[in-house]
């Protein structure tokens, strides 16, 4: 079966995590909308209805059997509704497209409990507690957990706690009173670590010594964490590894977030947060209260970086320096406080390398020419 995850017009209403990946590769739980349909309908070809500059890392196609809602998370109800749609009909939920075949002129109302969909990037960790319980679901169905060392202390139901073949945990305090602890194959928490559940590690990632996790945080595929992080949602491949804070943000992949660095997440007179759009260009007004850093894929900051309330920072951007940068850091900026100027695209090229190699990576032609398009039109 040949099924395309669509964007449904909301490409720039993620961005800048969705710059570099369509809504559908977007993680959020414990996995992406790509690895889920994976997981539930393994003999599936995932393509994707997104911007034509990603079609040569994230391919189209031109007759797929099945269309989905890129920002629907799919749980074992609503796959079982959109496998069951018969040609030229499409699943509806109030107004939303969950998933169409054929033409989609005849409508089906979907019935079952309310979907998971995505509908602004601050979704993506607000959202993360349900993603991690009926991913953390998903994933254990069926299947038997690796012990877990007597060194640690389990705070409320062990059976919530699954850890994956070659995970390493000791001397560590894991609470499952508030939702599950997801660890991946090969992660690992070190010695000192307090996390209280949902959380979620993905393979080969960390918890430094003595790190503080507060619920609804992901930690995607390689990703390395230190220091207080609260709801908070690693693509992959990313770094804060030292003391400092961040919460209620989202962080891309291949980001490096240098020691000390805190993130405001609330605002000084506990008012409802603005955030830049890339939508309307121009920073709009939120309902949110709490709301932190967003980061873009391949963007660093150095150490003691102070970021103020819901700062958003572009693609391949460097931040350093004392005091508090812009609220809104362009993608391929090179920046402190007073000054911003063009990063060179040779060495954005050359520093992201730099970073990939200690991971035996390289950019691929594809990924360049992801990144020569945000640059040339930034």
């Amino acid at each position: 079966m040949k099924l395309v995850l669509f964007d449904n017009g909301l490409h720039k209403r993620f961005a800048p995590l969705s710059l570099t990946r369509p809504i559908g590769d977007l993680r959020i739980g414990i996995m992406t909308n790509t690895e889920r349909w994976k997981l539930v309908e393994p003999t599936a070809e995932i393509f994707f209805e997104t911007e034509a500059y990603l079609n040569a890392k994230f391919p189209t196609t031109q007759n797929a059997d099945l269309f989905v809602n890129g920002a629907l998370i799919p749980n074992d109800e609503v796959v079982a509704a959109i496998l069951a749609l018969s040609e030229n009909e499409k699943l509806v939920f109030e107004s939303y497209e969950l998933a169409y075949k054929g033409t989609g002129s005849e409508l089906v109302k979907y019935t079952g409990k309310t979907p998971l969909l995505l509908e602004n990037r601050w979704d993506i960790f607000q959202k993360n507690e349900i993603a991690i319980q009926s991913d953390f679901d998903l994933i254990s169905a069926g299947r038997i957990s690796q012990s877990i060392s007597n060194s640690n202390t389990i705070i409320g139901d062990a059976s919530l706690i699954f850890v994956e073949e070659g995970a390493m945990v000791e001397a560590a305090i894991l609470n499952t009173t508030t939702g599950p602890i997801y660890i991946g194959k090969n992660a690992e928490i070190m010695e000192g670590s307090i996390v209280r559940g949902p959380f979620a590690m993905g393979e080969h990632s960390a918890l430094k010594l003595g790190t503080k996790v507060y619920g609804a945080t992901t930690l995607g595929p390689h990703c390395k964490v230190g220091g207080e992080v609260s709801n908070v949602v690693f693509q992959a491949y990313s770094n804060k590894g030292h003391d400092g804070f961040l919460g209620n943000a989202t962080i891309g992949e291949w980001c490096n977030i240098g020691a000390d660095t805190n993130a405001s997440n609330l605002k000084n007179n506990y008012g409802k947060i603005a955030v830049y759009s890339y939508e309307t260009k121009q920073e709009e007004q939120t309902d949110l209260q709490f709301l932190g850093l967003c980061m873009g894929d391949h963007s660093k900051c150095g150490i003691n970086t102070m970021f103020n309330t819901g700062t958003v920072v572009g693609v391949s951007s460097s931040i350093f320096g004392a005091g508090f940068p812009a609220k809104f850091i362009p993608s391929f900026s090179w920046c402190d406080v007073e000054t911003n100027v063009p990063f060179r695209f040779d060495k954005a090229i050359e520093y992201a390398n730099n970073m990939m190699q200690r991971r035996k990576l390289a950019l691929s032609t594809a990924e360049i020419d992801i990144l020569k398009h945000l640059h040339s039109s930034n």
